[in-house]
């Protein structure tokens, strides 16, 4: 029987990935770097999210972004404490852009305020010894557009911070997110677009998402192998937005592809953030979250990743 498109992609990506096994096993030595994003767990003590990413076998965490103005967000002595306590490093920090700082709004004060949080969470992320900063060149949770020179107002404030992630060694990884949640940038294709407009050095990578890929990519494994170096953080949730096994996601053909392009390094992460499904996930982290429920979503998570990776390069 003829391969469905889809199929022979996925085919090809196998084929090249046991081909890579079997030449250079010395690349697939080192194992993806896994961490999760703790945003999702809500209002919850850093401490109580340390320990369970750390029972759970997860060495890194992507750390909310919340200074969200100069007398709020982690304190970096006490989060430096907190993650050494727990034996946690920062893989990065998760920027967190809604209507308040839209680097692309048609309000001045808007993407002030934009400018000002970056400002802050580079800071933040260099010192707490990060890799990167989750960038959206929009505002999660509007989706309609305000008019057409969205781009243009979003590189021209985001050119105003630029050299700061150069200058603090902090990757600038701009976010591309499916059309349900934000206006603009919404495949690999349109971040890649992005960063050359912005034209700085500061600015050269993306971090990918795969629950936003699977509405905005036409084949997941293809996006990652295109991006290739650009790529420096993917966000992992199934296609229901849940825990890693418990829908239909192909994670098989994620790992592969991540492998392909030499993924695992220093620089570079796999990091879940199962949110659940909806337009505007970000009133999650102002929530009390339920222990339980977010000891089952880590570890099960964790486990089939790791599954699925060790599966693989058996």
């Amino acid at each position: 029987m003829k391969l469905q498109n889809y199929e022979v992609k996925n085919e090809n990506i196998r084929q090249a990935f046991e081909k890579l096994k079997a030449e250079h096993p010395e690349k697939l030595q080192r194992r993806l770097n896994l961490s999760w994003s703790n945003w999702g767990f809500g209002l919850e003590p850093l401490q109580d999210s340390c320990k369970r990413l750390k029972d759970a076998g997860i060495d890194y965490i992507e750390l909310h972004g919340n200074h969200y103005g100069p007398d709020l967000g982690y304190d970096v002595n006490k989060t430096k404490k907190i993650l050494s306590d727990y034996g946690l490093k920062c893989s990065g920090v998760c920027g967190m852009f809604s209507a308040d700082n839209d680097l692309a709004s048609n309000r001045p004060m808007q993407r002030q305020a934009a400018i000002d949080y970056i400002k802050r969470e580079v800071a933040f992320t260099a010192e707490m010894g990060g890799s990167y900063l989750l960038t959206v060149p929009g505002a999660v949770g509007r989706p309609q557009k305000y008019d057409d020179s969205e781009i243009y107002r979003s590189v021209e404030a985001l050119r105003k911070v630029a050299d700061l992630y150069e200058k603090y060694d902090v990757r600038c990884a701009i976010e591309a997110i499916r059309s349900a949640e934000v206006s603009i940038v919404h495949t690999f294709e349109d971040a890649k677009a992005y960063i050359k407009a912005v034209d700085r050095p500061g600015i050269g990578h993306i971090n990918g998402d795969l629950y936003h890929m699977l509405v905005e990519e036409s084949h997941i494994g293809q996006a990652i192998l295109d991006a290739g170096e650009m790529l420096t953080n993917l966000h992992l949730a199934d296609t229901n937005r849940c825990a890693l096994g418990d829908g239909f996601m192909d994670i098989d053909t994620v790992i592969r592809a991540l492998y392909l392009i030499g993924y695992n390094n220093d620089r570079c992460f796999v990091t879940p953030e199962p949110l659940g499904p909806g337009g505007d996930p970000y009133p999650a982290q102002n929530s009390i979250p339920d222990p339980a429920k977010l000891k089952k979503l880590v570890e099960d998570t964790a486990r089939y990743f790791r599954e699925r990776e060790e599966e693989l390069l058996a």
